[in-house]
């Protein structure tokens, strides 16, 4: 799925547009005990339970492509009968009536998301009548191709609201707030099936993580039968080590600044695309060419992109570097700065020391004071 058919799918998600049909619910508890159950139909809900659990379904679509949303596909052997896929594609089959479906689900979700606290397993069902479109892109309301049939699970924490007063409006004082147990956003999810191209795709689904970071690997590995892929932050220090181990003594200031040039050019020209820009490992190889790297250096290139990355068949650029600051550091200061002007900064030799030269141009400040020498 790419940015438009996302944002596609989670602009259904408004009272306007709602094609949710049914809503299923369990409360798990610290200890993994299913406190409560639910299930019926989404639209006989109270209009502000609606408002508020729209809420959720659009934030477990949000985020950035490739970091917290990430598109996993099934590997054959997870679409045979028993695997994950063979689950979702029964639920969906079944429109979440089926009772012994749904606890089979809640079990297994139980089993394998690593979670210590209170959580709530939402998922719903929803109906999305593909509108048709023109050559150039335009919609047509009225025409409809296909039906995109899909199931969406938020995993949501439930905690006690936090100690305070309130006003009590009848009795006319300030009291003590009753705390009560609160749904709060989702922290993990997904979609299923897949939206591509703007039709369903079984063969995988769409992943949610709001820490981009923490991405529940084993569920994915050991219950979603797929691959799990790096992480945002492990995507960028595979590809630090990837160039420190390559470059070893070359490994210089200009060379660096160069290879974040021709990442930040990449993305530039990828901006307006629904899909952002990613790097398999011929493309890395061929960035670190034209930066410079020696032939030499690169004869053991695809070893080093094993150790660095392992299996892992491309990088999101974005997730290695950043268009809007450079960062220089040692152990005793950080600098930041706009990449755009980052070849002011440079490394001299100054009386026998490595230093950093940076050349003032205009105002200067220190927390704020402007100094003037």
């Amino acid at each position: 799925m790419n940015k438009k058919e996302i944002a596609e799918i989670r602009k259904q998600f408004t009272p306007e547009r709602c094609s949710v049909t049914r809503i299923c619910a369990c409360l798990v508890d610290a200890d993994k005990n299913k406190k409560m159950e639910m299930a019926g139909s989404f639209l006989t809900l109270a209009e502000e339970e609606i408002h508020k659990y729209l809420d959720i379904f659009k934030r477990t679509l949000s985020g950035t492509l490739g970091k917290n949303l990430l598109c996993l596909d099934f590997p054959l052997e997870a679409e045979r009968g028993g695997g994950f896929q063979s689950q979702l594609m029964a639920l969906r089959k079944s429109a979440l009536e089926d009772d012994a479906l749904l606890e089979d689900f809640y079990d297994s979700m139980i089993k394998h998301l690593n979670y210590t606290e209170n959580y709530l397993i939402l998922v719903i069902r929803a109906v999305y009548d593909i509108p048709g479109k023109t050559s150039d892109g335009l919609g047509l309301d009225d025409a409809s191709d296909e039906i995109y049939d899909h199931l969406l699970c938020s995993i949501c924490p439930v905690n006690l609201s936090k100690a305070g007063l309130c006003y009590n409006t009848q009795e006319n004082l300030i009291e003590d707030r009753i705390r009560d147990w609160v749904v709060e956003m989702p922290v993990t999810g997904f979609l299923f099936p897949l939206f591509n191209d703007r039709s369903s795709d079984i063969h995988g689904l769409l992943y949610y993580s709001r820490n981009a970071e923490q991405l529940q690997s084993a569920m994915i590995e050991e219950w979603f039968g797929c691959d799990a892929p790096l992480s945002a932050g492990t995507q960028k220090d595979s590809f630090n080590m990837l160039v420190e181990n390559t470059l070893g003594e070359e490994c210089a200031y200009d060379t660096v600044l160069t290879i974040h040039e021709k990442l930040n050019e990449i993305m530039e020209a990828d901006k307006d695309e629904p899909e952002p820009a990613v790097l398999t490992k011929s493309e890395v190889r061929r960035i670190l060419e034209d930066s410079g790297v020696s032939g030499e250096h690169l004869e053991n290139f695809d070893e080093q992109y094993r150790i660095a990355a392992g299996t892992a068949p491309a990088l999101q650029a974005s997730n290695i570097a950043s268009p809007k600051k450079m960062e220089i550091k040692t152990p005793d200061i950080s600098v930041l700065v706009d990449p755009a002007r980052a070849d002011l900064v440079q490394t001299r030799q100054i009386d026998g020391r490595k230093c950093l030269v940076i050349p003032i141009e205009g105002e200067v400040e220190v927390n704020g004071i402007h100094i003037t020498a």
